[in-house]
């Protein structure tokens, strides 16, 4: 098969194209361009998308023995990514960008391109696996957990998984960057890459000041009481406790947490760590990995790229999907993805619109006083 590496200067990719190269696939590296000034994104081994990174890839390349090229694709990573990045924020939404890169970039520019010019596959460093199947080809964890990258895949289709290969996904990372070292590959003990790639400086909050600007606000509890004010609510995230900077301490000493956050009046709503537990949530803009779930669904879902599994049901109609959650779990933000597992299959993703609180919904009604 003609197959179509991206190479992005880390060890994974360099060894998943090595891995194509050896089984006898005709293979050509790709270093995607992704910033618009390379200077101004992370530099070093914090990111991606850097000058030196471009040079890794080459080196490995030429190590491997394949073709090498560079494509801009700088404009497209900045509109689907980047601005998708500060408007969600902008909307009280927490989302993210790995993700989106994958369904917009990685997965649809570049396999698009990939396929118009006569490529079978493309081939990736993440840490996925692969299962045919009578049905179709399925979306699988990767066999090392803790490098498991399927939760950031699950907005690929069937179509784009019939053309993606992921050769890493059976080994655990120690034994690749074992390989990397036994192929001549100068990358083997280059730090992983962290935090969102385009932020120079790691600094989220002061990244995304820059670009919406300082819309004060009030801090209020779950009750409407004022307890502080802040500079711009693209500052928070649900489930965040550190840096809110509220005077008044807790009647009961405990920790807040973020509980909402709304743009629109530029009010942050937090609470207690029991306030946080939802019972269901609502998601719209579902990707599924195979055929679109007919019946109702008892699986898994992952709500963050780290998380943890939790139980769910989950029912689709339409584009919306409804899960609700076997029992009470903490942080789920609007704009997560929530992605479903059925053992470690991935059955699909969306986007979470809405949540339901579990203390607010298991509250008793309000009693109704009757006249005489």
């Amino acid at each position: 098969m003609r197959v179509l590496a991206a190479m992005s200067g880390g060890v994974d990719s360099a060894v998943a194209a090595a891995r194509m190269a050896e089984a006898g696939h005709e293979v050509v590296g790709v270093h995607l361009a992704l910033s618009r000034n390379p200077q101004s994104y992370r530099s070093g081994a914090r990111g991606c998308c850097t000058i030196e990174d471009s040079r890794d890839a080459r080196r490995a390349a030429d190590v491997i023995g394949i073709p090498f090229y560079v494509w801009d694709l700088a404009e497209r990573f900045h509109a689907d990514v980047v601005e998708d990045f500060v408007a969600e924020y902008a909307a009280g939404r927490t989302p993210n960008p790995c993700l989106r890169c994958n369904e917009k970039v990685k997965f649809s520019a570049v396999l698009e391109r990939a396929l118009a010019l006569d490529f079978d596959a493309v081939a990736t460093g993440h840490y996925a696996q692969i299962v045919e199947t009578p049905a179709g080809r399925e979306l699988h964890r990767a066999v090392d957990q803790a490098k498991d990258q399927s939760y950031v895949l699950g907005v690929l289709t069937q179509e784009q998984l019939r053309h993606a290969f992921f050769p890493l996904g059976d080994t655990p990372k120690t034994e690749i960057r074992a390989e990397a070292e036994r192929r001549g590959l100068s990358v083997a003990a280059k730090p992983d890459s962290h935090d969102i790639c385009f932020i120079a400086d790691g600094n989220t909050p002061g990244f995304l000041s820059k670009q919406l600007g300082e819309a004060p606000g009030d801090i209020v509890d779950s009750n409407g009481t004022k307890l502080g004010e802040h500079k711009g609510t693209h500052g928070f995230t649900v489930g965040q406790r550190k840096g809110l900077r509220i005077g008044t301490p807790a009647a009961d000493g405990k920790p807040r947490f973020v509980l909402d956050i709304s743009p629109v009046d530029r009010t942050v709503t937090v609470g207690s760590r029991e306030e946080l537990a939802v019972e269901s949530l609502t998601a719209s803009k579902p990707r599924w990995c195979g055929p679109v779930p007919t019946e109702t669904l008892h699986v898994k879902a992952q709500l963050r790229a780290h998380g943890d599994e939790v139980a769910v049901t989950a029912r689709v109609e339409g584009d919306q999907v409804f899960v609700t959650f076997d029992e009470p779990t903490a942080a789920v933000a609007p704009g997560q993805a929530v992605v479903l597992y059925d053992g470690t299959r991935v059955v699909g993703s969306a986007t979470i619109d809405t949540v339901a609180r579990a203390l607010l919904s298991a509250a008793p009604p309000a009693r109704r006083v009757m006249g005489p």
